[in-house]
């Protein structure tokens, strides 16, 4: 057997490579996008056949290189179902094995809290946590759907359980450390050990932790696998696909143009004609401190970050007929969020070209 841990460190991701030489079947968890190259080499060095690209969650923090992967090699991808991300290849399950080498195979383990989706894999004596567990932390829960008591009854169920000297091998870690075991985190985990669970909510309600630079370029990019195609040197030219969703893209840039090509901009004099009328429900998707900053009256604050995992719980956009406008600073984040809700099925959503920034310099705000 071929492992391998690999590190990025601009995200301070890790990724790993699991590979049988008899068989010359390989698997990748968690891979960067920036790193395509890396593993591209390594599995020709090998002479490897790259079966699947296996995700623990949506990552906020950095782009899959899974979609890449799949381009070049034909590996297939896989995403917790819960995750959003409809155009990976499978739609990950608890207790679900997957099969590769002779007689591999590696369980997926339901760790949600981190995110609604996170997943956890086990591999012979090994544990790979994402952000689920960390090495003397745990992944936050303040964004995207994420939950401080399903993480606590994820980790003291599900992960804690295991054998104690079952090798911890988390998703990330920012002080240049490798692996753990899972009696040294249950033990010394200084938010988990003795701790609990309202302590351990308490404790992440009090983190306080900046915004991942990347959310909102990140997390819609992963769910569709990573879209960032210039490094795969594709010829293909952005498109949409029939159902609407973002097709073949080379930037970040393109994303975001297909994704207006996608809905209806209205110009801010429009937005406000049409705010006239009391029916009309307005979404800003910007995060909290620009909201509080300055914001359209009446506006409901939904994060783009979030969007997918909050929508449902807000009663006024129970209505997916209703005349819905969307707004953030200028006007992409809404292209975004108004190009995933008809996807959800919304099917009178407008965003305002220009954004805050444009609706401000029209009505002096």
């Amino acid at each position: 057997m071929l492992f391998k841990q690999l590190f990025d460190k601009e995200s301070c991701t890790y990724t790993y490579l699991i590979a049988d030489l008899s068989n010359r079947e390989a698997i990748l968890i968690d891979p960067v996008d920036t790193q395509l190259e890396v593993y591209l080499n390594l599995l020709k060095e090998y002479d490897l056949i790259l079966k699947y690209s296996l995700e623990t969650h949506v990552h906020a923090d950095h782009v899959t290189a899974s979609g890449l992967l799949r381009q070049k090699l034909g590996a297939k991808t896989a995403v917790s179902s819960l995750c959003g991300a409809s155009t990976a290849d499978i739609q990950i399950q608890d207790g679900d094995v997957f099969e590769f080498g002779n007689n591999e195979s590696i369980k997926v383990i339901a760790t949600p809290g981190h995110t609604p989706g996170s997943v956890s894999f086990l591999w012979r004596d090994r544990v790979f946590t994402g952000d689920a567990l960390l090495i003397g932390g745990c992944g936050r829960t303040d964004f995207q759907g994420g939950s401080s008591e399903a993480q606590y009854d994820s980790i003291t169920q599900r992960l804690f359980s295991l054998p104690d000297e079952t090798v911890v091998y988390p998703g990330h870690d920012y002080k240049g450390r490798w692996i753990s075991c899972i009696i040294q985190e249950r033990t010394e985990n200084p938010r988990l050990a003795g701790k609990t669970r309202e302590e351990f909510v308490d404790i992440m309600a009090n983190l306080n932790l900046p915004k991942p630079k990347l959310i909102d370029m990140a997390v819609p990019a992963n769910r569709y696998c990573g879209i960032d195609e210039e490094r795969a040197n594709q010829d293909a030219e952005p498109r949409a696909e029939e159902d609407g969703s973002i097709g073949k893209v080379s930037s970040m840039d393109d994303y975001i143009d297909q994704a207006i090509q996608n809905i209806t901009e209205i110009h801010p004099k429009k937005a406000k004609e049409i705010m006239s009328n009391d029916s009309v429900i307005i979404v800003d998707v910007r995060e909290e401190n620009e909201f509080n900053s300055g914001n359209i009256e009446n506006a409901i604050l939904l994060p783009r970050g979030v969007l997918e995992f909050k929508i449902h719980t807000i009663p006024e956009l129970s209505d997916k007929s209703a005349t819905i406008i969307v707004y953030c600073h200028s006007g992409k984040r809404s292209a975004l969020s108004a190009n995933t809700m008809q996807n959800m099925g919304y099917t009178n959503v407008l965003s305002i070209a220009g954004g805050f920034e444009a609706w401000k310099q029209l009505h002096k705000v």
